[in-house]
């Protein structure tokens, strides 16, 4: 049977006794650690009352259980068998189920520390309601966990992927990625954002799937393009070189995390398996 994670919003609060813990200190989660494993606190308030937990929040259940959240103290010394890891490290040690409510306690308490005044008055905002949304009591203002979009796009010419370099990233290459803006739609901002970077044109957009990037609060949205015309120019204020690069000869690549490699490598793969038909 598989492990699902079923979000919860206030005021609804968990029934007493244990519950999976996801405490985070700055932007690290506290984990057990028994040998080589790694595993949720699975423990009840009392339990966690070692870590001076703040403001705790009732997210939701996993598998039936009840999932909690709160940031601990950053002076308390961890006990042995604790560890603090960020969520890119933690890819790939818990089942899907358990990483996404990881990814979603720490937008959330992301949202509950930043969202403590009103943008508009400055009056302390009231508390979290439904939907995680909170109220100004001084002007009625409304927000929500802000979900930022932005764009990610593999774009293709026959067995070559255009792969683009930022300084800073070592040897790594990636697809090109940008900030949605105001008044396009995805489509457009995947045409602007490839104009604008290396100054091709390309068509044929195509979704290929989303992730959520937690990193704080990003929504990554992916799309293949085909390439029509142009020359690569890439823009020097974001990228310092661009190429073509044929499938079975990639630099190195994003980590397996992230949705960009993932798209990389499912065109890859495509690639691949038509070459050997």
């Amino acid at each position: 049977m598989v492990t699902t994670f079923q979000r919860a919003y206030p005021p609804t609060q968990p029934a007493p006794g244990l519950a999976y813990w996801f405490p985070f200190r700055g932007t690290e989660l506290l984990v057990r650690e028994q040998g080589q494993e790694l595993s949720l606190a699975l423990c009840n308030a009392a339990d966690m009352a070692i870590f001076e937990p703040q403001a705790a929040l009732y997210i939701g259940t996993l598998g039936g259980i009840p999932c909690m959240t709160c940031e601990v103290g950053s002076e308390s010394a961890l006990p042995q068998d604790w560890k603090l890891l960020g969520l890119r490290a933690l890819f790939g040690c818990f089942e899907d189920a358990a990483y996404e409510a990881a990814r979603y306690a720490w937008q959330i308490l992301y949202w509950q520390r930043n969202s403590r005044y009103c943008p508009y008055c400055s009056h302390p905002m009231g508390e979290l309601f439904e939907s995680w949304g909170r109220k100004c009591p001084n002007c009625g203002y409304i927000g929500y966990p802000p979900v930022i979009p932005a764009i990610l796009v593999l774009v293709h010419n026959g067995d070559q992927v255009l792969l683009a370099h930022q300084p800073g990233w070592g040897k790594r290459y990636s697809i090109l990625a940008g900030f949605v803006e105001p008044g396009e739609t995805l489509e457009e901002c995947v045409k602007r954002e490839v104009r604008e970077e290396v100054n091709i044109e390309i068509d044929d957009v195509t979704y290929v799937a989303s992730q959520p990037w937690p990193f704080p609060t990003q929504l990554m949205i992916g799309f293949t393009a085909r390439y029509v015309s142009g020359e690569i120019h890439p823009d020097q204020q974001e990228l310092d070189h661009a190429a073509w690069f044929r499938f079975d000869d990639l630099p190195e690549l994003p980590a397996p995390l992230s949705l960009s490699y993932q798209i990389i490598k499912t065109w890859v793969d495509t690639q691949t398996a038509g070459a050997h038909t």
